[in-house]
């Protein structure tokens, strides 16, 4: 994923008002290792419940702002997107406010993501090898297209609100 700035990130939201951009909580982006990412993805400090996702989506950067839903998932799910079986942390089922008069008539979208975002990192840790000649690096490549594959689909289904 490219470097953004601030400023990229705030008008990047396609489904978030003038005012929520406005008072959204950015992360520390000096700390960010972009070239490890396939999306950026990060939980609000102020408003636990909010998260945001960033993705390149044609070259350019378009946010969603995400609720997580409530009440509590009776077992332990896996995440849509990073489809992680051996998941280090918990997966919570989130909601998305569709872009444009579908999103303010209410139509929304929801997936199960890992809590703090953190696909991209359980799509490069090294897969065990199932089989004597079992490519490990493709078999990790595949995750990561997949990842983005996932991310992509969500995002443009949530662009796509009207």
């Amino acid at each position: 994923m490219l470097p953004l700035t601030e400023q990229q990130l705030r008008s990047s939201f396609v489904n978030a008002s003038q005012r929520e951009r406005k008072e959204l909580t950015i992360p520390d982006l000096a700390d960010i290792r972009w070239d490890q990412l396939d999306f950026l993805g990060w939980r609000d400090r102020r408003q636990p419940q909010v998260g945001y996702v960033v993705a390149e989506i044609d070259g350019a950067p378009v946010g969603v702002l995400l609720r997580q839903a409530e009440g509590r998932i009776r077992s332990r799910p896996q995440c849509s997107w990073c489809e992680d079986v051996h998941l280090p942390n918990d997966v919570l089922f989130f909601i998305a406010k569709r872009a444009g008069r579908a999103g303010r008539n209410g139509n929304t979208l929801g997936t199960l993501v890992c809590a703090e975002f953190q696909c991209s990192a359980n799509v490069r840790r090294r897969p065990p090898t199932a089989y004597v000649g079992f490519d490990v690096e493709a078999a990790r490549q595949q995750r990561i297209d997949a990842l983005r594959e996932h991310v992509d689909a969500f995002v443009r289904k949530v662009m796509d609100g009207d």
